[in-house]
């Protein structure tokens, strides 16, 4: 059996965020429910106070609390 590959049907966009605010970033995804791995660089994102990884159907979504300019 073949595997068809998740693809991206919406990629991620560049936006501009205001310190100290969250800010939500989102992708969309060809198959729903696919495993979403967030990383900045090279270090994967986990779960935490400043970092909230949701997901529902195709929609995988990063918000990013109290964003600091080191979160770029």
């Amino acid at each position: 059996v073949l595997a068809v590959p998740v693809l991206f049907k919406k990629t991620l966009e560049n936006m501009e965020m205001e310190e100290g605010k969250s800010v939500s970033l989102c992708c969309e995804l060809t198959k729903a429910d696919a495993t979403v791995v967030w990383k900045k660089g090279e270090a994967m994102l986990q779960a935490s106070a400043k970092y909230e990884m949701k997901q529902k159907g195709t929609v995988a979504e990063l918000v990013i609390h109290n964003a600091e300019p080191e979160d770029a």
